[in-house]
């Protein structure tokens, strides 16, 4: 059992494209964090949003509100602070959102360019997800701008009055919301019902034996410190730490479970997802 790291490097640096080469490089090989802000930034739209295929299954290049939120993710995964980018992205989102505060996945404007299958027929209502996603990251990063006050407030609201989502990804937001919201009592009280909608949510894999896609117990414990860690039993997180590493490729990086619109959106989300899988195993002692 064990993953080999130095093929995983290879794999990174023989595909994967250069934002998550210079994540890499910061994780692993003490790379500068502003080398990661750099290759963020053409993404960036001149309204503020981001585009460009930052999530690799649609392909156009006008903003969405989910490559925003790959945008925050990314920079938050290295701790890089660009107040400049993220300022911006939220005066867009603003411009964009409901009354509520909470914006849609994606904008009708990724329709006629080339998009992975499920992203077909995909609905444009404002929705947790990714309003919740964006707003944590915003909050760890720092962030303060009013359209993060008034989406961390939605996502609040729909958790306190009993509907706190039945969707994986979105309970992921949530998740992440809980960890970094300035208000930790708030957070706190919160924490139960989501640890209870991942018991029964689509898309959640909680059995380390089962297959297809979906989201599993370490996208929620990233770490072992992750506030969802007392949400599953130790055992299962360790199942699923032995499932990760057996499924490297022998060409260095893990596999994706969907098929995205073409071989480059396959290669770069191979190289998100081979990053993923080193971080997360060396942050639960799994590698050096």
């Amino acid at each position: 059992m064990g993953c080999d790291v130095d093929q995983a490097r290879n794999f990174i640096y023989a595909n994967a494209r250069l934002l998550e080469r210079r994540v890499y490089a910061v994780l692993f090989e003490n790379g500068a964090v502003d080398a990661v802000i750099a290759a963020v930034a053409p993404y960036q739209n001149a309204d503020g949003g981001f585009g460009h295929a930052l999530e690799p299954d649609k392909r156009a290049p006008a903003s969405q509100p989910l490559d925003v939120e790959i945008a925050f993710e990314r920079l938050a995964s290295v701790d890089a602070r660009s107040s400049e980018l993220m300022t911006s992205a939220c005066d867009w989102l603003a411009t964009v959102a409901a009354p509520s505060g909470a914006v849609q996945v994606l904008m009708p404007s990724h329709e006629g360019f080339p998009r992975a299958d499920h992203w077909l027929g995909v609905s444009y209502e404002p929705h947790v997800n990714p309003t919740a996603g964006i707003v944590a990251r915003a909050h760890q990063l720092g962030v303060t701008h009013p359209w993060v006050d008034q989406a961390t407030e939605f996502c609040f609201a729909e958790i306190e009055v009993g509907r706190p989502t039945d969707e994986a990804h979105a309970l992921l937001g949530l998740s992440r919301l809980i960890e970094h919201a300035p208000d930790r009592d708030r957070a706190q009280l919160c924490s139960d019902a989501i640890a209870t909608a991942i018991e029964t949510a689509r898309f959640m894999n909680l059995d380390p034996t089962g297959d297809g896609y979906g989201l599993t117990p370490l996208d929620f414990v990233p770490t072992p410190t992750s506030v969802a860690a007392e949400w599953f039993d130790a055992e299962l997180i360790a199942a699923h730490l032995d499932l990760l590493e057996s499924e490297q490729h022998d060409d260095g990086g893990w596999p994706i479970a969907w098929d995205p619109p073409g071989d480059a959106g396959r290669s770069e989300w191979r190289g998100i997802k081979t990053v993923d899988a080193l971080r997360i195993l060396r942050a639960h002692g799994r590698t050096a």
